[in-house]
């Protein structure tokens, strides 16, 4: 939730300076994720194969916030 929140959060400030800064906030939040999600499968919580589909997922998020700050960046 975190993450969706800090780009919504950004979106609604009124400079691009602000939003970048939210955007980078939300690359901080989906490493916290994923410190998570490991510690979960080393913990026996999560399996092997549903760590490798989270693994995927979390990055092309982290794709995708990169692109995201690169068009702003340039905006």
């Amino acid at each position: 939730m975190s993450i969706p929140s800090n780009i919504a959060e950004g979106a609604s400030r009124r400079t691009k300076k602000e939003f970048l800064q939210f955007l980078y906030i939300a690359k901080s939040s989906l490493s916290e994720l994923d410190t998570q999600f490991e510690l979960a499968e080393r913990l026996g919580y999560v399996s092997v194969s549903h760590w490798n589909t989270l693994d995927e997922d979390m990055t092309n998020i982290d794709r995708m916030l990169s692109g995201l700050i690169r068009h702003e960046n340039k905006a």
